[in-house]
């Protein structure tokens, strides 16, 4: 635990770099494309519009979404996905990529994955905003439970910290890791009830609850039914402890990584 106390000491202290870098990549991303940071926003679009057309249009799966219409109960639970799926990938590489400023320069290291997590919710918050606005096409209404969109956006950044730390630390330490993660990532997103409702399925009762255990399924099912008033998180005791359970986990394990081979990153990488 004091590992994890040292951890966020580091990203509180210097959450004025996180930002500014943050900010700073945000654009030298884009700078050299005609449509700079629009392909930031324009890309997922694109997706939406694609599995819309396969899953909602060529498949009909508006049955199988608890009586929502499809396309707003997909961009809801895509906007989170398209976030974490970003966030969790370039955290995982963003020491070993940054070996230049690990090398030269005394820089906390620990904030390298919060950089790039900070720097793909611009895209997150226009994503969320479509969203409501499709939603409201659709009938749906502000209710109350929009409360607790703060504590589902709080959990899916601690998520991420706890993830991206674990992740970028097993990246160093094997090189082959960010490809495996990538092939999980994808397999994750159809595992995570983002295109499809496997709770009103016919999935077996015993696979439904290994699926429901995916920290990821928890902040994509709970965005939705934040935003369409079906329910509060502690009336999921079990989903919500087992998430917080692998946040715990995560933070820790990772903590410990971190700290334990911080001075033989640059040898190791």
């Amino acid at each position: 635990m004091k590992e994890v106390a040292t951890l966020f000491k580091e990203q509180f202290k210097n959450m004025g770099i996180v930002f500014r870098i943050s900010r700073y990549e945000d654009m030298a991303s884009y700078q050299s494309h005609y449509l700079g940071l629009v392909w930031e926003y324009l890309y997922p679009l694109i997706q939406i519009c694609i599995y819309w057309l396969v899953f909602g249009v060529g498949l009909k799966r508006s049955g199988t979404t608890g009586g929502a219409d499809y396309l707003p109960w997909m961009v809801i639970g895509i906007t989170p996905w398209f976030f974490m799926n970003r966030a969790t990938l370039d955290a995982s590489k963003s020491i070993y990529q940054r070996v230049n400023i690990v090398s030269k320069m005394k820089f906390p290291v620990s904030i390298l994955p919060s950089i790039r997590i900070i720097s793909n919710l611009s895209s997150f918050w226009t994503m969320l905003v479509v969203s409501v606005f499709v939603g409201f096409l659709y009938g749906m209404r502000p209710n109350i439970y929009w409360f607790q969109s703060i504590y589902y956006f709080f959990a899916m950044m601690m998520l991420m910290l706890a993830f991206g730390i674990f992740n970028s630390a097993v990246s160093v330490l094997v090189r082959d890791y960010h490809i495996l993660l990538q092939s999980v990532m994808r397999m994750l997103f159809y595992l995570s009830g983002v295109l499809f409702n496997f709770e009103t399925g016919s999935f077996p009762p015993v696979i439904v609850r290994i699926m429901q255990v995916n920290p990821f399924f928890y902040v994509v099912s709970g965005f939705r039914e934040t935003l369409f008033g079906q329910g509060w998180f502690w009336q999921r005791p079990t989903l919500t402890l087992s998430f917080w359970f692998f946040v715990l986990f995560f933070l820790l394990i990772g903590s410990h990584l971190h700290y334990k081979f911080r001075s033989r990153f640059v040898d190791l990488i």
